[in-house]
């Protein structure tokens, strides 16, 4: 990872106005690469992630015997090889930070003819993955990690059977490792959730013509098919855009349009909850793009007031919580979130470092084991560490921008995982974020 970088946030001078395109999904970006890699043929993706993240699949796949052209920056055209088409790597598999590429990366790997090993930085050999593991093992998979963290050390030549898989947590890459061994499998693979989580994986191995039924928590398919290649359109990260979703709310006078956002109802939680909490969020020319839904966003200051987040949002914000802190540390009243113990167990402990963040700015957390409660109020300026967390770095930035002085956040090189240039894309908005 690159050296340490701090930043400091100012107070907004002005409100954000005018037009911000965020980057590329980057769960969708990941996505585009594995199954494009798997299938018959080239497949261009446009509005790739180029990040960090993003590049280690990258990466990864070529170490298979992958080729992937980047004609530009958000471009890519990976010439597939076919289901059976991947060659043994000749080194460990090196996912950087990524969580989301070690776990879908060991279901897919799992049903391969040779062994393979995936490794990571220090902050994701921390992150759990026998949830991962067990599901794999009873498919007949070899999957051995060290004590239920990474390392990942996966034996290839299993055959590989379906199973019905009730899955005691609400992870979209838990799901979608399991179903991506089940692409080998003999037989049915079938996975329920105890609550529904994004659907990326099943929309697109469906737009590749893999026949796969799916409904809210549940999703099936059948082994022995074939992924077809079809061009990619990846839409605006939804988790990238909600930090300046949370800025325009809560910086008076603010009109911002977030263009050709991804607006998936499995993605969205966040948008519901701020409308709750007296949120002015207009979705502008909803539409289709590569069976996602898109739509651009027109985020107009509002006041927000505290609430009691509805259980049943929760999967579907996960990685928006850093940004839901910051706006409940500015809303009038008392915000409680609860169910969200998943926060725990992100790049960081995501409740305890905005929690400790936003005392250090002068509000009152109270932490619990799934959540918090959150009392609105005014914040000061401060020093605050993001612990190398690239959405507690960019929430930090948003709670600059309401405080009463600066705000300095430490430890935010990581946010090139998920957001390269986002800086640039603040300022140019109306934020005050720079490098200290």
């Amino acid at each position: 990872m690159n050296a340490r970088v701090d930043w400091l946030a100012a107070p907004a001078r002005q409100p954000l106005r005018g037009t911000l395109t965020a980057p590329g999904d980057k769960s969708i970006s990941h996505r585009a690469i594995m199954l494009a890699a798997l299938a018959d043929g080239p497949s261009r993706i446009s509005g790739f992630l180029d990040g960090e993240d993003t590049r280690a699949t990258v990466r990864i796949f070529g170490q298979m015997g992958v080729r992937i052209d980047a004609p530009a920056a958000a471009e890519r055209v990976v010439h597939g090889v076919g289901l059976r088409g991947l060659r043994a790597p000749q080194a460990a598999l090196d996912c950087g930070n990524s969580g989301t590429a070690m776990r879908l990366l060991t279901g897919l790997l799992a049903g391969q003819a040779f062994d393979s090993a995936l490794v990571g930085d220090a902050s994701l050999a921390r992150r759990p993955m026998r949830r991962v593991a067990e599901p794999l093992l009873r498919m007949g998979a070899s999957v051995d990690t060290a004590g239920g963290v990474p390392p990942v050390q996966i034996r290839g030549g299993r055959a590989l059977r379906g199973i019905e898989f009730a899955s005691p947590v609400a992870s979209a890459q838990v799901k979608s490792a399991v179903l991506l061994a089940g692409l080998y499998a003999a037989g049915t693979t079938s996975v329920s959730e105890p609550r529904p989580t994004r659907d990326y994986t099943e929309r697109m191995l469906a737009a590749r013509g893999w026949p796969v039924a799916f409904s809210a928590g549940r999703a099936s398919l059948e082994g022995g098919h074939a992924l077809r290649a079809v061009d990619v359109a990846v839409p605006a990260d939804f988790s990238s855009a909600a930090f300046f979703i949370v800025a325009a709310t809560l910086v008076p006078g603010s009109d911002l349009l977030l263009r050709n956002v991804g607006v998936n109802p499995r993605r969205t939680g966040l948008l519901r909850v701020l409308r709750a909490m007296g949120a002015d969020i207009a979705a502008v020319d909803p539409r289709r793009s590569s069976g996602e839904r898109v739509a651009g966003l027109r985020v107009r200051h509002a006041p927000l007031h505290g609430i009691d987040v509805p259980g049943e949002n929760v999967a579907d914000m996960i990685d928006e919580f850093p940004a839901l802190f910051v706006a409940a540390a500015a809303a009038a009243g008392t915000t409680t979130i609860r169910g969200a113990a998943e926060l725990r167990v992100k790049e960081s402990d995501r409740i305890a470092v905005m929690a400790a963040g936003l005392r250090t700015l002068g509000v009152t957390v109270n932490e619990t084991p799934d959540g918090a409660r959150i009392e609105g109020g005014t914040l000061q300026g401060g020093a605050v560490d993001s612990n190398g967390d690239h959405r507690c770095a960019m929430a930090f930035a948003v709670a600059g921008a309401v405080a009463l002085a600066p705000v300095r956040i430490g430890d935010c090189a990581h946010v090139a995982t998920s957001f390269p240039g986002f800086i640039e894309r603040a300022r140019a908005c109306g934020l005050d974020v720079r490098v200290a």
